[in-house]
């Protein structure tokens, strides 16, 4: 059984002492998550490979970069130079995913599908040979700090199914993004959760680095109840 991981959102930190921020909570994560928005998939602009190249050069965490943008075969090759670990994008921006899937596993980067919630769990399915994670989103991309949407949990069961029925759960990371805080991470976990991404439960704006070990602290409790 994998062990389960935190990997903190970058979106609610502090930006004018980022690295600060990236160190304080640094013993209780696993990995940082990356979350780049162009304005035009969302409604939303965040940052681009500098801050990338940055966030680099301050752990040496894996980094997973999440492309909420309209051109990712464009942009995959800059952040993968910047440092990233993984690179996901969403597969509805594209006529055609398998490039773009292509594309980024061609900068050395792990490639990663990102599962809107209002996408089925089957756009990755084609992929599943080709691809490191599957990240399911329980929020609507586009903002940080919002509702964990209950919804969404039985599509990261179905996911979980899709890869134990195709042999690559031991291969593929479940990975779920949005809303996950002490009160949600439990449900996450149910449905097949492996990485854990949390934002502002873990940047919060008063204590990142107790924040952070609390989710840890949950994290190692419900791995014990796994075993």
């Amino acid at each position: 059984m994998k062990q389960l991981r935190l990997a903190p959102s970058i979106l609610t930190a502090d930006f004018g002492d980022l690295r600060a921020q990236i160190r304080s909570v640094h013993d209780y994560v696993d990995w940082f998550h990356l979350d780049v928005m162009d304005g035009h998939y969302v409604p939303n602009i965040t940052f681009g490979p500098s801050i990338v190249e940055a966030i680099h050069g301050a752990t040496d965490k894996p980094l997973h970069v999440h492309l909420m943008i309209e051109e990712p075969g464009r942009y995959a090759g800059a952040f993968a130079d910047a440092g990233a670990t993984r690179i996901s994008f969403h597969p509805e921006v594209t006529d055609d995913a398998a490039k773009v899937v292509e594309g980024i596993a061609s900068t050395g980067a792990g490639v990663g599908i990102a599962v809107h919630p209002d996408v089925p769990v089957s756009v990755v399915e084609d992929h599943l040979a080709d691809i490191e994670v599957v990240l399911m989103m329980t929020v609507r991309p586009g903002f940080g700090g919002q509702k964990f949407l209950p919804e969404v949990l039985p599509k990261i069961r179905e996911a979980a199914e899709v890869l134990e029925s195709a042999g690559r759960s031991a291969d593929i990371d479940l990975e779920v993004d949005g809303g996950v805080n002490l009160a949600t991470v439990e449900h996450a976990v149910a449905a097949g959760g492996q990485i854990l991404v949390a934002g502002s439960a873990v940047f919060d704006g008063k204590d990142a680095a107790s924040a952070a070990r609390r989710l840890r602290g949950r994290l190692d409790e419900l791995q014990k109840g796994r075993v």
